[in-house]
């Protein structure tokens, strides 16, 4: 351990991991917003605390099993030429959830009534959010530490950099939810995020890279043009 606190390669590696990890995070802090904006501040807190904490442990023990990890990227079957692995399967299963959820979530922000007494009915149950954490959780999760092993040779530096990003993201979680619910227009922006996102898993899974600096871009634009048009009305 002492030799790893003097190496600076390791710190290097610890950096690097963790800005990757914040960057990699940013859909996930994104995705558990707009989910807990449907439910009453106090649930919302909770929900968001679990979805963070399970984030972190889950990171943690995907890395104690690298073994297993590593095994996810080697192929299953075949078809259509492209050799799926597990990772892949996931990813596509992660991407498919996201879409399907987007898609769902926009629907009810323009079809389903805005009465404040039928809102409340329509509050989904905050064990129902939890859920849906978990799931989109274990994606994230998969796909940022097979990204990470390739990054870091010691486990120790891969822990320490999951634990300060998450720690980032639950610090940075809270204003984000709060600016999601003062501001409605927000979350289709949110929304319309990660059903790019979900794009890009599925098209990972299936073996079509696409740069997410792509994504980051054009969304840093809109939400740009949005933040001038929160502003005007101020």
């Amino acid at each position: 351990m002492i030799d790893l606190l003097l190496d600076p390669n390791a710190w290097v590696a610890f950096g690097t991991l963790t800005v990757l990890e914040v960057v990699l995070g940013v859909d996930n802090v994104i995705f558990i917003s707009v989910l807990v904006s449907k439910l009453p501040k106090e649930q919302a807190n909770t929900a968001r605390r679990i979805g963070l904490s399970l984030a972190l442990i889950f990171r943690i023990l995907l890395l104690l099993v690298l073994s297993w990890i590593i095994a996810l990227t080697a192929p299953v079957f075949t078809a259509f030429g492209h050799g799926f692995s597990w990772r892949d399967i996931i990813l596509l299963a992660g991407g498919a959830f996201l879409i399907y959820k987007s898609v769902h979530e926009m629907h009810a922000e323009i079809e389903d009534p805005h009465e404040p007494g039928l809102q409340q009915q329509a509050k989904a149950a905050l064990s129902g959010i939890i859920v849906q954490i978990v799931i989109i959780d274990m994606v994230f999760s998969i796909d940022s530490i097979v990204t990470a092993i390739g990054m870091a040779q010691h486990v120790e530096v891969m822990i320490a950099a999951v634990i300060v990003a998450v720690g980032l993201m639950f610090i940075a979680s809270g204003p984000i939810s709060n600016f999601v619910v003062s501001h409605p227009t927000t979350k289709m922006l949110a929304l319309v995020f990660l059903l790019l996102i979900g794009v890009s898993l599925g098209a990972d899974g299936l073996g079509f890279h696409i740069d997410k600096a792509y994504i980051y871009v054009a969304m840093s634009f809109a939400v740009l043009v949005e933040a001038v048009n929160i502003i005007n009305k101020q």
